[in-house]
């Protein structure tokens, strides 16, 4: 699990080796300490000599002084390491997510995508900054704390080689009940961010049908699971203070006693019962320290898990080590489908089949069926954001599969159905498919797109927000037309994209296109047959399947879902 974890820690050996040494030498110093301060009492303090306690009393300060320096040094060098371990875990990470196909975005869902590049690699962050500062330093206070009260009093010493092994036993059986807990904890959270997420994305659609109290529920009902799955947690690991300090208080308690007697009886000083309880003082805060180490590494682990399933998924969409260009158009179709099938998961039932059609360059292409017959999956086959199941989807001749991603979809232009836009501005959005973006060829794009407002405004400079908030839905529309046009596609698909438009832009926009890019191929996405029906085909779609293929006149006297929905939509 740790393992894919270990080359972003590679860059800072030196950290990782020296922040230890210097934890190291103040433990070396912290230990020192006792024993120093049991010769000030017995040779300086009880014999009431002055010099000697002001010399102890320096070496004590040096002791201290040389400690915090070291201490300070570790911290920079651990500072150093979880920041940086953190920053390129979460750039691999994200890197890793832009390489997903819709299929692992399907599968993992956005909000435990942002849990684990966020909450999950900052418990790691936070358990390396441990390893370096603590993880050496406590265990050897409390090795060389017996091993110095041993050298003090080997018969004493049996009190802390009884109650060591019990307090490590509690928190062994602690830590055993709470690890397997923090995963289900996890999961509560992604389902909180879920449901966050939803509520934000979907505010106008609550309030329009005044959902916020139902919402308000649901949120209320996750956000107690995920209460309840923390207080489980907190109320196993809050017995490890309490069980800790009652370990050694009582251990701290027979020390006394037995110290005292052997005092009163001759055999230890009373520097030495000072210095022994320093040693077991010093024990028992390591042993604190490990308990609550406990508790922050048994969470990076639970997070170490989700974080390397996010490494080690392999896309399922990828390029093969001989993936070729996009070929230049040809005698070839320009997109052929045949004998396609697709399901969202192997033993899942398919949502299209037997798919089988050609489209030649330079046509127009229109797909119409309603609601969920599989018309924008199509659309993902042909961009290759997913991968068909059986048959093969060729464009230009070349099966899509052999072709380099990035080569395919610069040949093709895609208008999403859901509109979006990044913040920055016009032309920031513009420019994303294109390595020199000349003004020139961002004004042709946007008069193609009938964007004449970006002219009334800022021109290329207008600011654009978050999603296009400052933008109508139209215009919101005409502007992601012109982010696909900008990169001269070989290959343009409107996918349900042109329902925010009025039938006169719509028309102007289109006329645009053809005299601008007389040989593009154009594919159509509607519910509406007056958006298609002028396409040189027509592919009719009826869950998943194909009920017809031909042009306009064709199809209303062969096809009966075409009729019904021509008729419905004249009707109305």
């Amino acid at each position: 699990m740790l393992k894919p974890l270990f080359p972003y820690l590679k860059s800072y050996k030196k950290q990782l080796i020296l922040g230890p040494f210097f934890k190291l030498i103040e433990a070396v110093f912290e230990l020192c300490l006792p024993m120093v301060m049991a010769e000030l009492i017995d040779r300086g303090v009880k014999a009431g000599n002055g010099d000697l306690v002001v010399r102890y009393g320096l070496v004590i300060l040096g002791l201290a002084v040389l400690g915090a320096c070291s201490a300070y040094v570790c911290q920079y060098y651990a500072s150093i390491a979880s920041q940086g371990f953190g920053t390129r875990l979460r750039s691999s990470l994200f890197e890793k997510m832009g390489q997903f196909s819709f299929a692992e975005l399907d599968r993992f869902g956005t909000e435990t995508l942002v849990n684990r590049l966020t909450n999950d690699v900052n418990q790691l962050q936070q358990a390396v900054a441990m390893i370096i500062r603590l993880v050496i330093r406590a265990p050897f206070l409390c090795l060389g704390g017996l091993v110095m009260a041993l050298i003090i009093n080997p018969l004493l010493s049996l009190v802390l080689f009884v109650a060591v092994p019990v307090l490590a036993a509690a928190l062994y059986l602690i830590m055993k009940k709470t690890a397997p807990l923090f995963g289900r904890q996890q999961k509560k959270l992604d389902r909180l961010a879920l449901d966050v997420k939803e509520n934000l994305a979907g505010s106008r659609v609550i309030r329009a049908f005044d959902k916020q109290a139902e919402q308000e529920a649901e949120f209320a009902e996750d956000n107690a699971a995920f209460y309840r799955a923390a207080m489980r947690i907190q109320k196993i690991s809050s017995l490890l203070n309490p069980a800790t300090l009652l370990i050694i208080n009582l251990a701290m308690v027979a020390i006394l006693w037995f110290g005292g007697v052997q005092v009163n009886a001759g055999s230890m000083t009373q520097g030495e019962v000072v210095a022994y309880i320093n040693y077991a003082t010093i024990i028992s805060s390591a042993m604190i320290v490990l308990s609550n180490l406990v508790v922050l590494f048994t969470k990076a682990w639970a997070s170490a898990g989700r974080v390397t399933e996010i490494l080690q998924t392999r896309p399922s969409v990828a390029d093969d080590p001989g993936a070729i260009p996009l070929p230049p158009p040809s005698e070839a179709p320009a997109v052929r489908f045949e004998q396609v099938s697709f399901a969202f998961s192997e033993d899942g039932q398919n949502v299209l089949e037997g798919l089988d059609f050609e489209v030649g360059k330079g046509q127009k292409f229109g797909i119409i069926g309603p609601t969920g017959s599989g018309k924008s999956t199509l659309i993902n086959l042909l961009c290759r954001f997913y991968d068909v199941g059986a048959g093969s989807v060729s464009v230009n001749g070349s099966d899509v599969r052999k072709v380099r991603q990035t080569s395919l979809l610069k040949g093709v232009g895609l208008v999403p159905q859901k509109i979006s836009l990044l913040s920055g501005t016009v032309r920031s959005n513009l420019a994303l498919g294109l390595s020199d973006p000349k003004d020139e060829k961002l004004w042709k794009a946007l008069d193609i797109a009938q964007c004449g407002f970006v002219r009334e405004k800022e021109g290329l400079e207008t600011e654009v927000r978050q999603n296009g908030a400052n933008f109508s839905g139209g215009q919101k529309q005409r502007l992601t037309i012109a982010r696909a046009l900008a990169k001269d596609p070989e290959i343009l698909i409107f996918d349900d994209s042109l329902s925010a438009l009025d039938s006169l832009t719509c028309a102007n926009l289109l006329r645009a296109l053809k005299e601008a890019f007389p040989d593009l191929t154009l594919f159509l996405v509607s519910q509406r047959v007056s958006t298609v029906q002028d396409c040189d085909q027509i592919l009719v779609l009826d869950n998943g399947r194909p009920a017809g293929l031909g042009r306009h006149e064709e199809l209303l006297n062969s096809c009966a879902l075409y009729r019904e929905i021509y008729q419905s939509q004249v009707q109305s």
